[in-house]
């Protein structure tokens, strides 16, 4: 039962972040591009590669609490692969086909490029 608390917490920091993160960086761009979210989901991506890096390569660096507050909690709640998609067919409803996909193209390839850095960074 104490997992499902530090994946809670996680997942509460992790909303929070999200939220914060991207409202800022949407309100400060006047392009339609979704950068607030594009830009949570590298950022998420990269925090995952990172301790996915440290659970192969240097597994007694952290807890079992730890992985799960930082993986499944912060990360689950940071990254918004929903938005994603909600936003996508918003582009496409609204015509914006380019826009949408370069939308998809750049958040899959920048995010397996993240992802991958990150534990690259960790080896």
């Amino acid at each position: 039962m104490t997992l499902v608390l530090w994946v809670g917490l996680g997942g509460a920091l992790g909303s929070s972040s999200r939220y914060v993160i991207s409202h800022l960086i949407q309100e400060n761009t006047s392009s339609g591009f979704p950068f607030g979210t594009f830009t949570v989901n590298i950022i998420g991506c990269l925090i995952i590669g990172f301790l996915v890096g440290l659970s192969i390569h240097r597994p007694e660096s952290l807890s079992e609490q730890s992985r799960f507050l930082l993986s499944t909690g912060f990360c689950g709640g940071f990254t918004t692969f929903s938005a994603f998609s909600a936003e996508t067919f918003s582009l496409i409803d609204k015509g914006e086909f380019t826009t949408a996909i370069l939308y998809v193209i750049l958040s899959i390839f920048v995010g397996l490029l993240a992802t991958g850095m990150g534990i690259i960074i960790i080896k």
